[in-house]
C-alpha cells in the first residue's frame, strides 16, 4: 500500500467515528431536552401539589448528571477524531502537493544574514521547514530549525538516519503525538520554563515549611476548641500568629507564585506528550538511550506534578479558597511545594524539553521518510566531496521536477554553469544545496542515490540590496562572499553555490574578481558551483582546473522550450534578445 492509499483508508475511517459521535451527539441532545422538559414538567407538579421532597428533587438530577458526563466525554472523542482527521489531510495534501501555506512556516527562524539559509528556501511559506515540520511545541520546531541551518557531524547524521528508519514505521505515533499536542506550540512557553526552572531558589528553608505547617495545624485545632470548648481566646491568638507569619513571608510567597504563573501554562499537554514517548516500545538503541532520559527521571509524572501545583495555584481566585485560605496558609504552602519541585527536578527540565525536542524533530523528518519511500538515505563517506545521481527538488512537485546528477571531488572541486535567463541555473544550485541540507540533517535526499562527506554549505543565490541598510546588491554580495571565504577556516570542508558571481560589476573587475575569489575557495579546502550567463567568466575554468556545463534553451514557432537538463561544456547561445522580443519589445 502506497503512504497516499495508506493515508486515504485512515482518513475515512478517523471520518466514519466524526460521523459517528455526531449522530450520538444529536441523540444524546435529544435525549437531555426531553429530560429537561420532563424535569420541569415534574417540577410544577410538585410546586402545585405541595410534595417538596428530596427524592423528587434528586430524580431529574441523577438522571440528567450521568447523561452530562458522558456527552462531554463524546465530544472530546469526537475532537481526538477531528484532529486525526486533519493528520491524514495533511498528509494527503503534502503527498499531492498542496501542502504550501499549511502548517507552520517557521518564519521566525529567517536570518537575511545567514550563508545560506534565505538561498535555498529553508524557512518560510512553502520552505523545507513547512514542508518538515510537524512539532507540536516550540521547543521541537527549534530543534529541527537547527539541524537545517546547521550541518551535523558525520556520526551524528549516521545514528539520525537510524532513528528516522525506525520511526518512519511508527505512524500511530505520530498521529497520536499530533492529536495530543495540537495546542502546545502556543501554549507552552519552553524558554520561559527553562528560565523559571534554573533561576536561583527563593523559598529553600524547610524549617520555615515546617512552622507553616505547624501554624495551619494550630489555626484548626483553635477552630475545633472554639468550637467545643468555647476556647476562642486560642483561635485568636492562632491567627495573629498565622498573620503575623504570613505578612512576614509574603513577598517571596507571592515571587513564587508570580514567577510559576508566568512560566507555567498547559503542562498537562506537555506530561502527556512525554508519557507518550515514555511508554513506546522503540527498537533502536539511539532511540531507547533519547526515551531513558525522559523515563529514568521520571519526566511525565515529574510534569504532571507541577501542573497540578500550577492547578492548585490558579485555584486561588475561588470564593472559597479566597475565604479559607489565607488563615490557613494556603499560598504558603503551595509556594514551599512549588520551590521544593524546583529544588528535585528543576535541573532536570532542560534536559527533558531537550529530549522531547529531539523526538519531536526526529518525528518530523521520520515523517517525511514514510511520505517519500523511494527517497535514499545518502552515504556519509570519509573523502571530501558529493556524487549525487538525478537529485530533484523536494520542495517542487514530481510532475514539474527535472532531475539532475552532480559530482565533485578533490580532483574536480569546480564547475561552471552556463546557460541563458531562465534555464534553470539558480534552480540547480538551490536543488543541490537544499539535498545537500536534508542530508546533513539525518534525512533522506530527493535523488537516486548519494555520497557525500560533511558539507557546510555557503551560498550566494538570493543576495539583494539593502535600502535600510544602505547597501547595494555588489556590497550585499561581497559581504556574503567574504562570509563564504571565512567558513573556508573551519575543518568541515565548504560547498559554495554562486549564481552570477559578481553580476554587479563591470566585465573586466567582475572576471578577475571572480578567478582571484574561486582560487581562494579551491585553496582553502572548498569546492562548488558558479552559475553566469556571461560566456567571458566560462574561461577562467582551464586556469582552475574546473569543467564548464550548461543549461540550454530551444526557440520553437517563436516560443522558448526549455527541458532543465544538465549538459557537458559551454552554452552556445544567448536567449535575451527573443526575451525581450516575446513580451513586445521592439530590439
Amino acid at each position: 500500500m502506497t503512504p497516499i492509499e495508506e493515508y486515504r483508508q485512515r482518513l475515512a475511517e478517523r471520518q466514519s467515528r466524526v460521523a459517528a459521535c455526531d449522530r450520538t451527539h444529536v441523540t444524546l441532545g435529544n435525549i437531555r431536552l426531553a429530560i429537561g422538559i420532563a424535569g420541569a414538567f415534574v417540577a410544577y407538579r410538585v410546586f402545585v401539589s405541595g410534595m417538596l421532597t428530596l427524592p423528587w428533587i434528586a430524580l431529574p438530577i441523577l438522571a440528567f448528571l450521568p447523561l452530562a458526563i458522558y456527552h462531554e466525554r463524546l465530544l472530546r472523542k469526537r475532537a481526538l477524531a477531528k484532529r486525526a482527521a486533519e493528520f491524514y489531510e495533511r498528509g494527503i495534501a503534502r503527498l499531492e502537493d498542496r501542502w504550501q501555506g499549511v502548517g507552520e512556516t517557521g518564519s521566525r527562524f529567517q536570518d537575511p544574514q545567514h550563508v545560506y539559509a534565505d538561498d535555498i528556501d529553508l524557512f518560510g511559506t512553502g520552505s523545507l521547514f513547512q514542508l518538515l515540520s510537524q512539532a507540536r511545541t516550540r521547543g521541537g520546531e527549534e530543534m529541527l530549525a537547527g539541524w537545517l541551518a546547521s550541518p551535523a557531524a558525520r556520526e551524528t547524521v549516521r545514528s539520525r538516519q537510524e532513528q528516522v528508519a525506525e520511526l518512519r514505521e511508527y505512524l500511530d505515533l505520530r498521529e497520536t503525538i499530533f492529536v495530543l499536542g495540537e495546542d502546545a506550540r502556543d501554549s507552552v512557553n519552553t524558554t520561559h520554563l527553562l528560565e523559571w526552572a534554573e533561576a536561583p531558589p527563593l523559598l529553600r528553608n524547610r524549617n520555615l515549611w515546617m512552622v507553616a505547617g505547624l501554624l495551619t495545624g494550630a489555626v484548626i485545632a483553635a477552630v475545633i476548641a472554639a468550637q467545643w470548648w468555647d476556647q476562642k481566646n486560642l483561635l485568636v491568638a492562632a491567627l495573629m500568629a498565622v498573620a503575623a507569619f504570613g505578612f512576614w513571608l509574603r513577598p517571596r510567597v507571592l515571587a513564587v507564585i508570580t514567577r510559576i504563573d508566568d512560566a507555567v501554562h498547559d503542562l498537562g499537554l506537555l506530561s502527556s506528550l512525554m508519557a507518550i514517548l515514555e511508554s513506546h516500545g522503540f527498537r533502536g538503541e539511539a532511540s531507547r538511550a533519547l526515551q531513558n532520559q525522559l523515563r529514568d527521571t521520571g519526566a511525565s509524572e515529574a510534569i504532571r506534578k507541577l501542573h497540578r501545583l500550577a492547578e492548585y495555584i490558579d485555584s486561588r481566585d475561588n470564593v472559597v479558597v479566597r475565604a479559607f485560605g489565607p488563615p490557613l496558609l494556603y499560598g504558603t504552602h503551595l509556594a514551599f511545594a512549588v520551590e521544593h519541585w524546583r529544588a528535585r527536578h528543576g535541573t532536570h527540565i532542560r534536559r527533558w524539553l531537550a529530549a522531547l525536542s529531539e523526538f519531536e524533530a526526529l518525528l518530523s523528518i521520520a515523517s517525511y521518510s514514510h511520505e517519500h519511500p523511494t527517497d535514499p538515505f545518502p552515504e556519509i563517506a570519509e573523502e571530501a566531496g558529493i556524487a549525487g545521481v538525478e537529485l530533484g527538488h523536494p520542495l517542487l512537485p514530481d510532475s514539474r521536477c527535472v532531475r539532475n546528477s552532480i559530482r565533485l571531488h578533490a580532483g574536480a572541486p569546480l564547475l561552471i554553469v552556463s546557460g541563458s535567463n531562465m534555464s534553470g541555473k539558480s534552480t540547480y544550485l538551490r536543488t543541490i544545496g537544499i539535498n545537500v541540507v536534508l542530508a546533513m540533517a539525518g534525512a533522506p535526499v530527493r535523488a537516486q542515490s548519494m555520497r557525500l562527506s560533511p558539507l557546510q554549505i555557503g551560498a550566494s543565490i538570493r543576495v539583494t540590496d539593502s535600502l535600510q541598510g544602505g547597501s547595494s546588491r555588489f556590497f550585499a554580495e561581497i559581504t556574503r562572499l567574504r562570509k563564504i571565504v571565512d567558513l573556508t577556516a573551519g575543518r568541515t570542508p565548504v560547498l559554495f553555490l554562486l549564481d552570477e558571481l559578481l553580476n554587479g560589476t563591470n566585465s573586466h573587475d567582475r572576471a578577475l574578481g571572480a578567478e582571484g575569489i574561486l582560487r581562494e575557495l579551491l585553496q582553502r579546502n572548498g569546492m562548488g558551483l558558479v552559475t553566469t550567463h556571461d560566456l567571458a567568466l566560462t574561461a577562467i575554468a582551464q586556469p582552475l582546473g574546473a569543467s564548464n556545463i550548461h543549461f540550454q534553451d530551444t526557440l520553437e514557432a517563436g516560443n522558448l522550450r526549455f527541458d532543465y537538463k544538465v549538459r557537458p561544456g559551454v552554452v552556445e547561445k544567448s536567449n535575451a534578445l527573443e526575451l525581450m522580443r516575446s513580451i513586445g519589445l521592439d530590439v
